[in-house]
């Protein structure tokens, strides 16, 4: 996951292993999981055996799946818009750039895939416009590699902020800027990607984590 740079120190709280947190303009907590940011984690391994060509990993964290296509021989680049995430990315020997997804981006048009893993889906709050900027920086034959939320989601469109510490526990309250987010639905997918020009290639799920493959027609 990654978050806009006014939400910096909260979000770089949890690149560093720290408990964060979401709070929703409802009230609801959503505790993230950070632990799964750092280590690889199972599952990991479907996006990339995808990979066979230069990646770019949109929202790339602490880097640990731009380092792993780096272990393996794959030309990968990591983007993040927290300068904690691509010093992490870099430490961990992955290559990273500081830089919002809708900015202007190396090699436009001519990545072979494009990662939003870990809920980076939600980047900006409207994934249709998330997505359609993604299919101009991959090439004609790329394609798209998403992790969704579980059948039954649909799509959500939340206001949220960033809190450290744990989600049942009280923590300052010290001004926090608010932004949006959402989450796609393994089952909302297919919708999402035909306002993005694309179309699903596949769906599949590893235990508890859903991934889709997006194409243009």
């Amino acid at each position: 996951m990654t978050a806009p740079a006014t939400t910096g120190n909260e979000f770089d709280h949890g690149l560093l292993g720290h408990r964060c947190w979401l709070e929703l303009a409802n009230g609801e907590r959503i505790e993230l999981p950070v632990e799964r940011w750092s280590a690889p984690s199972d599952g990991d391994d479907v996006l990339l055996d995808a990979c066979s060509g230069p990646t770019l990993d949109i929202g790339c964290g602490p880097g640990r799946l731009t380092a792993a296509l780096a272990g393996r021989g794959i030309v990968a680049l990591g983007v993040d818009s927290s300068r904690t995430a691509v010093h992490l990315t870099r430490r961990r020997g992955g290559n990273a750039l500081l830089r919002n997804v809708f900015d202007h981006l190396p090699g436009e048009g001519r990545w072979r895939h494009a990662l939003l893993a870990d809920g980076n889906i939600g980047i900006g709050g409207d994934p249709a416009a998330l997505l359609r900027r993604v299919a101009r920086l991959i090439a004609a034959d790329g394609d798209v590699l998403v992790e969704l939320e579980p059948p039954g989601h649909g799509l959500r469109h939340e206001r949220v902020r960033l809190r450290p510490g744990r989600a049942d526990a009280d923590t300052a309250n010290a001004p926090v800027a608010w932004f949006t987010w959402a989450w796609v639905g393994v089952d909302a997918i297919a919708q999402v990607a035909l306002r993005a020009g694309l179309r699903v290639a596949w769906t599949t799920r590893h235990g508890h984590r859903w991934f889709a493959r997006l194409e243009r027609p």
